[in-house]
């Protein structure tokens, strides 16, 4: 009986949302272009459950590259009108269009010169009659049996914030990196924000060889740096390969069948050639998808002149929140 009922619950939300689809018109593409021209910031306001949903579009907007703010409007109709100012656009936000709280608005947002966006599921409300676009998001019933809990609606109401701010991100040619800079806290912001550079091993930490150098030598250098592996470099310092432990495993097997002594040839006789490597200025999270794809856990990273400058270590990538 709960699974049904749920069920219910889901088909009428989803339909809700589908409707909006051959319901948009040219009033969103007003919309898009008011709020593209916006030279302050958009306010969004609504009451009760529609300012719950206010608080959500503004956020989103605000976070996908379109300065917003949400305004309670019953603090709005009590002094915090204050905060709208002449160059902003207000949306709003009310399934009846005739929340009190918003009514009482109009008049001084009208008088401020402020276009209003409407959001509404009336589109012959007085919120409607007083805006500048209207954007249907009506619903045919809602998801409570007793008509009364705003649900449907809400989903709808949300579901077409989301399409403003997509739809404005993709005309402001958002990208990752501006993304990023809006979002630096947390494993996103680290994904997006921190480079190669910033987390990895330089100097005497970087493991290395001389390709003459025998196999003993190079175990010694893996052992002692901590890294997994070592780099092989030629006499000018430049990358010829990489010895790993899978690397030193394998030849043990080989070498073992075949009677010859591992640790008496050189490091150029069992390096793997042409081995992954990244650029400093990589993301750091470049590494971790190089390093999943490959099954490898060590990166080392190459100047313009193939000369290692750095070494970076899944944990590094770990330690720093990237994976």
């Amino acid at each position: 009986m709960s699974i049904e009922q749920a069920k219910k619950v889901l088909r009428i939300e989803a339909d809700a949302v589908a409707r909006l689809i051959d319901r948009l018109d040219s009033n969103f593409d007003r919309a898009v272009d008011l709020i593209m021209g916006c030279k302050g910031r958009v306010v969004v306001t609504g009451m009760g459950k529609s300012g719950h949903i206010g608080n959500k579009i503004a956020a989103t907007l605000a976070s996908t590259g379109t300065p917003a703010l949400f305004l309670h409007p019953a603090e709005g109709i009590h002094g915090d009108l204050g905060m709208v100012t002449k160059g902003d656009i207000v949306i709003a936000l009310s399934n009846s269009g005739e929340t009190e709280e918003l009514s009482r608005m109009l008049p001084s947002l009208k008088r401020i010169g402020i276009k209003i966006i409407a959001l509404t599921g009336n589109t012959e409300s007085t919120l409607a009659r007083n805006s500048d676009v209207v954007i249907d998001v009506g619903v045919k019933e809602e998801a409570c049996p007793l008509g009364l809990a705003p649900t449907a609606s809400t989903t709808a109401t949300l579901a077409m914030g989301d399409a403003l701010a997509v739809v404005l991100l993709d005309r402001r040619g958002f990208k990752e990196e501006d993304f990023a800079c809006y979002h630096p806290g947390g494993s996103l912001g680290k994904r997006l924000l921190l480079h190669v550079r910033d987390i990895m091993h330089t100097g005497d930490a970087i493991p290395k060889v001389s390709a003459e150098s025998l196999v003993k030598d190079a175990i010694y250098e893996i052992s002692s740096k901590k890294m997994g592996v070592t780099s092989v470099l030629d006499k000018a310092g430049k990358l010829l390969g990489v010895i790993s432990d899978g690397d030193l495993r394998r030849w043990m097997e080989r070498t073992e069948k075949s009677g010859e002594n591992l640790l008496a040839k050189q490091a150029r006789e069992i390096m793997t050639s042409d081995p992954k490597v990244i650029g400093k200025d990589a993301l750091a999270a470049e590494a971790v998808a190089i390093m999943e794809n490959n099954s490898i856990t060590c990166l080392l990273i190459l100047d313009i002149d193939k000369r290692p400058e750095g070494v970076i270590h899944l944990h590094d990538l770990l330690k720093a929140g990237v994976v």
